[in-house]
Parts: C-alpha cells; structure tokens; sequence
C-alpha cells in the first residue's frame, strides 16, 4: 500500500508499481499480487493515465484496488475497468462502540453529551469521528460538547432546536434572536443552514410541518443567502408555515 504522500508523481506508477506489477511470482492457480492504492483521487491526471496502460498489461497476474474520497476525481478509463463499490455512512450506533474502544483505551475523559456532539460533528465518517475527538482531548482534555463545538466551530445544535421551537411556536422575535446570536459568532449562512438540516430531521414535531420546514431551508440552500435580513425572512416562512399549514 503506497501513502498518499507518494502518489501524485508518475514517477511512483512508471516505478515502485510497475516495478512490482512486472515481478513474476509463483502463486497458485487463481491467485494474484495486489497493489492497494490509498486516497487514489490525490493522483495527477499524468499518474492516473500511466497507471491505466500498467493495469492494463499486467491484469492477468496482478489486481488493483484503489480507494478514495471522491470517485469523480478518477478518470473514467481507469473507472471503466474497475468494479465500483460505495460505502454508505456509518450508523451512528457503529460510530459510537469504536469511540468508546477508543476512549477506554486511551483513558479519555468524555461526558455523554460530548460524544453525541462528536457523532453529530463526523456525520457518519469514522476518520473524523476520531480526529475530532483526538482534537478535543489535546485542546481542552475534557471531551464534552461545548468543548467540541469549539474545536469543529459549529452552531451548537442545541441553540439550533431551541430556534426551531421557537418556530413552531411561530414566535419569530425569539427565534431571530438565535440567528443574530449565531451570526454574530461569525457562522455562515452555509453553516447554520446546514446544522439545521440535521438537527430538523430528528425534531419532535409534526410530519407535515418537518417537511415544510425542510421544503424553506432546501429552497434557501439552493438559490443563496448572504445576509443576516435573508435569514430573518427565512424565519418568517418557517413562523408562516406554522401559523397556516394549508398554505403553500
């Protein structure tokens, strides 16, 4: 397995794997070398061309298997002779058991809040899980959820629900008073609105209302806010859905 490190040059495919792909080994019948290459999407168009031809020739003795983040940064050649498998995210009760493993035997000192605001911080990807906890712990040594939304610089999602409600309630003042607090923690429109999403899709409240709510959010992803106004109206939808629910 090369690391990333060594990847990009067409210097490591004309190389170190070609170099192992020409090798000739004695392997039993139906066996065959195998070069792994990690985060395969860092390759330069260059390498990713020379590897294609090595693949290409020495296919009877030796199989590839290339792993990465973004598949549409491999080019469709190499992609064409490839069988693709997707990787859905990880549950959150998956995510949870190796943090514990990890956090017993490291001896990390966690609340449970703060590892359900790490599980809501890696949205389903193990790497970040445990980066962010490794983050917090060497930032503040205590892993709770204050301390990791400081680190992951989210909205706190609990101010998010607590906005949210106050929509339901169609109580707009209290709810701009969220968003002008979180604006002026310096978060984004991309920021918030994305915090929102998830914490809206495990919200107490009706069906159909949830749907709205998401319909308001998903438009203003969509089409762009740029100001704390923009947002303000936002709220106002989300209130107006409440107010009237058979108003499209």
């Amino acid at each position: 397995m090369y690391p990333t490190s060594s990847l990009p040059g067409i210097d490591v495919v004309r190389n170190k794997i070609k170099m192992f792909a020409q090798q000739k080994v004695t392997l039993p019948k139906g066996r065959h070398k195998i070069i792994i290459l990690d985060e395969a999407d860092s390759m330069t168009d260059g390498a990713q061309q020379a590897l294609r031809r090595t693949m290409e020739i020495y296919s009877k003795t030796t199989r590839f298997a290339l792993a990465c983040n973004a598949s549409d940064k491999i080019i469709e050649p190499i992609q064409s002779r490839c069988a693709v498998l997707r990787y859905t995210k990880l549950r959150d009760e998956q995510i949870m058991m190796r943090l514990m493993e990890v956090v017993e035997k490291e001896g990390v000192s966690t609340t449970n809040d703060g590892l359900e605001a790490i599980i809501f911080t890696a949205q389903g990807d193990m790497r970040q899980a445990l980066n962010n906890l490794q983050s917090t712990c060497a930032g503040f040594g205590c892993v709770n959820s204050e301390n990791v939304f400081k680190v992951c610089d989210e909205p706190h999602p609990l101010l998010v629900k607590s906005m949210l409600e106050h929509c339901v309630n169609a109580n707009i003042d209290e709810a701009y008073k969220i968003i002008e607090q979180l604006w002026s923690l310096g978060y984004s429109p991309e920021d918030i609105i994305g915090n929102i999403f998830r914490v809206c899709k495990t919200f107490q409240m009706p069906e159909y209302l949830k749907l709205e709510f998401i319909k308001v959010w998903a438009h203003a992803h969509l089409k762009g806010v740029n100001s704390l106004l923009q947002m303000a109206g936002l709220l106002g939808r989300l209130c107006a859905k409440t107010a009237a629910p058979d108003a499209s």
